[in-house]
């Protein structure tokens, strides 16, 4: 349907106005009741056309294949750090976005050299400034990198770094709706704390299953290290939960070792689900620790082997809930004590677009083979309550080019053999299909599947509104086995609300269903099916890669119970 419009940014421009209009009057007044004329055409983007100037490779520079040939070395190093707002251009040139700049402590140069797989003196290599730029890409603080040769001289490469920060402080309250139920949550978040690319944030969150006041702390890079920290503490109305993990991972493809711990404690009740509705409860407490390291050759013709062992405590303990309304479903306890080893082999592939999973922005995707296998064994020696053969393996590939047309496959086989016999075997597959019809439309579609065999019951498989299936409550239907087909259309407007945020429409379909057993509910109702549109709201200025979803999705099938019709409001990494 979408193809047929020549300029739906009008239409889009009413349907959001109209939204706004729903959800709040006074955005509808900040947002609507304005003049939004729209920016001239060489404007349209100040992030990509930032970009380009500042990055912009002169043309008496030699190509990488050049560059690398003649064996040049990496010379001086210059950043060329953009605020949140670029001033140059007249749509973000007024006192609020000045303002916003003045307050906004710029991302430090020292951090983003950290992150930097390449020094002064390095051999040139086309390969390792792209890895860089993907590094420097992940962290939430930056919304695009460029690294761009500038000069040679005297068999030197004189190099910049582009990078543009985003607005990191966001105290918040967001409302979302999923699945015929309401998320509430209040936080304090810095993304980027005075410009040492360190998290922080301080939640309260009310949802379906619990409260919780909430603390986190992340460092990617502690002390312009590679090791990684990572720190949270939840108080929630259903128990408490500590996670603390320091991890020096193979941050690159010719990272040589790796080496962390962690330790997470948790304890909640869980709940089963019928038709959406609560059915049964349990009380989980989780104790789980861990040490591994790792050894590599790095990167050797295009692959990365890597070597891993270390040992693992985990104890899951399940018990009724005292004075608990819904009938009690116990699982059985599982202590598993065992060491292990794991292997990984990556081929190095990966390209870069936009305009797939998320609006106007850079993204990296991996095209190249990825191989892991992991096994370890438990035994009651070791503390276990049951000999076990702990297992688990991934394999994922690329077909294509995000260019045009793409397939990406990932599938992951884990398990165990208690005392000989097969246990929690899950099998799944998701595979990704995009298709580029135009500069602004992109057809998708995706099949995520998954078959169990003797799932532990804190395990089973679940599919509702919350796990894709948008016309339909959360947790609708429970099984061991899953599958969930969508296409999807895709289209991304030109319409750039107040600089701030942009613009992209969705139409939908959604099937799927699930099998076997669910010890609270009968047999499944099979294939269930929804249609429905919505839009998206990719902020431009704020931290993070979150796509604001506004859907509305209409059920084919299922029970009288349900919504002829499901408003669904939430935040996700993809479009």
């Amino acid at each position: 349907m979408l193809a047929l419009i020549d300029n739906p940014v009008p239409m889009m421009r009413r349907a959001v106005c109209l939204a706004f209009l729903l959800l709040s009057p006074a955005a509808f007044q900040l947002v609507c009741a304005q003049t939004d004329a729209p920016a001239p055409a060489e404007l349209q983007d100040a992030g990509q056309e930032g970009a380009a100037r500042g990055a912009a490779r002169p043309a008496d520079v030699p190509k990488d294949e050049d560059l690398e040939a003649m064996g040049a070395v990496i010379g001086n190093i210059a950043f060329d750090r953009n605020n949140v707002f670029d001033l140059s251009v007249p749509g973000e040139n007024n006192w609020l976005y000045r303002t916003a700049n003045r307050w906004h402590v710029m991302t430090r140069e020292s951090v983003i050299f950290a992150q930097l797989l390449f020094r002064q003196g390095d051999i040139y290599s086309r390969r390792v400034i792209d890895e860089s730029e993907r590094i420097l890409r992940r962290n939430n603080y930056l919304y695009d990198v460029r690294i761009t040769p500038v000069a040679v001289k005297d068999g030197k490469v004189d190099i910049v770094v582009w990078t543009r920060d985003l607005w990191t402080l966001n105290p918040g309250f967001s409302v979302s709706r999923k699945g015929g139920e309401n998320k509430t949550r209040v936080s304090l978040t810095e993304q980027n704390l005075l410009g040492y690319g360190t998290y922080v944030r301080l939640a309260y969150e009310d949802n379906v299953d619990r409260e919780s006041t909430s603390f986190e702390f992340f460092d990617r890079n502690v002390r312009k290290s590679w090791t990684t920290l990572r720190l949270k503490l939840a108080d929630n109305s259903d128990g408490d939960s500590q996670h603390l993990s320091v991890v020096r991972p193979f941050y690159a493809l010719d990272a040589r070792w790796a080496l962390g711990g962690e330790i997470f404690n948790d304890e909640l009740i869980d709940r089963f689900y019928d038709l959406g509705e609560r059915a049964a409860e349990y009380r989980q407490r989780v104790e789980r620790y861990l040490l591994f390291g790792g050894r590599s050759r790095g990167l050797q013709q295009g692959w990365v082997r890597r070597w891993t062992a270390g040992m693992v405590y985990d104890d899951n303990r399940f018990e009724p809930v005292q004075g608990g309304q819904l009938e009690a479903v116990v699982p059985e306890d599982r202590k598993l004590v065992y060491p292990f080893v794991g292997f990984e082999l990556l081929e190095d592939e990966f390209e870069k677009s936009a305009n797939r999973d998320q609006i106007e922005r850079t993204e990296d995707f991996y095209l190249g083979t990825r191989l892991t296998a992991q096994i370890g064994f438990a035994s009651e020696g070791f503390g276990s309550n049951r000999d076990s053969l702990i297992y688990q393996g991934s394999y994922s590939k690329g077909w294509g080019s995000m260019d045009n047309r793409a397939l990406l496959l990932r599938s992951a086989l884990s398990g165990r053999f208690d005392d000989g016999d097969s246990a929690n075997t899950l099998l799944s597959v998701d595979a990704r299909y995009y298709r580029q019809q135009s500069k602004k439309r992109l057809f998708f579609m995706t099949l995520d599947g998954a078959w169990g065999n003797e799932l532990d019951l804190d395990n089973l498989l679940e599919l509702g509104g919350d796990t894709g299936l948008r016309g339909y409550p959360l947790r609708y239907q429970t099984g061991e086995s899953r599958a969930l087909f969508t296409i999807e259309q895709r289209y991304f407007t030109d319409w750039y609300p107040f600089r701030l945020f942009r613009v992209g429409v969705a139409a939908f379909a959604d099937i799927g269903r699930t099998w076997g057993r669910n010890p609270v509910a009968d047999e499944s109702l099979g294939w269930l099916k929804d249609v429905g549109f919505g839009l998206r709201f990719a902020p431009t200025r704020s931290s993070g890669r979150e796509i604001v979803h506004l859907d509305v999705a209409f059920p084919l099938d299922g029970d009288s119970s349900i919504d002829s019709v499901q408003v669904l409001l939430e935040s996700k990494r993809s479009f």
